[in-house]
This record gives C-alpha cells, structure tokens and sequence, in this order.
C-alpha cells in the first residue's frame, strides 16, 4: 500500500470509529494480531481491543469528536496528532460521570502492512483529562490551597 493509502485508513478510522462509532470498519482496517501500545488504555489485540476502546469512550462521552489537528506518514508509518473533546456523561472505569467537558490532545502512530495496522502506539494528556473532570487538582487549584 501507499503512504497515501495508509494516510486514508487513518484518517478513516478516526472518522468513522471514533467519531462515528462505525466499529465494523476496523476488520477492514486491522490486523487481527495488531499489538496496541497505550500505558493508558491497555488492550487487547487486533481490532476487538480497539471496538471496546471506542466502545468505553463513546459510551462515556457521547458527543466524542476527534480533530485531526496533524497527519504525517513515512513508509509505513502514518503519525496523527488528535484533539478529542466531548463532554462526560458516562462513567468510566473507576470515574462516575461527572457531565464536564474536556479537550485532551493525543498522538497515535499506526504501523500498517499491506494495507492494515499491525501496530500502533498511542499517548494521550490523561492528567489534562482527569483535571478538566476534576477528579485531579490542577497545579493552580493546589497553589491557592497553600
């Protein structure tokens, strides 16, 4: 495949999955052995771990919406730099809904073969998230307590 191709299968899963919540697409996008890297949000391989990813977050947060704010590729490798905003009406694991708003900004690099993500990497402000929710003070919140 193209980096032009693989650029469009990515941009298609944060259209249609994520923002969408067009799960089906992600057999046509992911390898079924596809290893995904989140120190946030470990899950499990190929395309079921990341149904039930989007499946968490849209839940959580209904009106989800991914701007794709940058896209890189070389080769293989297709680099996309993400805000995602959405206001939490759901809960989260261990996190009751808290009907807040939040903007958290994301990258995600996708490693394709043949036209499929065998691997990908993501990292996402989840002490932005957990702030703006206000579960975690922010460093102004715990200076005025002093």
């Amino acid at each position: 495949m193209s980096t032009e191709q693989n650029k469009a299968a990515a941009r298609r899963i944060t259209e249609e999955a994520w923002n969408k919540g067009n799960l089906g697409i992600l057999e046509e996008y992911v390898s079924p052995g596809a290893v995904h890297h989140d120190p946030n949000n470990p899950i499990a391989p190929g395309p079921q771990g990341l149904k039930q990813l989007i499946s968490m977050y849209r839940s959580a947060f209904p009106d989800l919406h991914f701007a794709i704010e940058q896209e890189i590729a070389d080769g293989d490798y297709v680099v996309e730099r993400v805000v995602a905003t959405g206001t939490q009406r759901g809960d989260l694991p261990a996190l009751p809904a808290t009907g807040k708003r939040a903007s958290v900004t994301a990258i995600v690099i996708n490693r394709f073969k043949d036209g499929k993500i065998v691997e990908d990497w993501a990292i996402s402000d989840q002490l932005g998230l957990l702030q703006q929710l206000g579960v975690v003070p922010t460093a102004e919140q715990m200076a005025a307590k002093r």
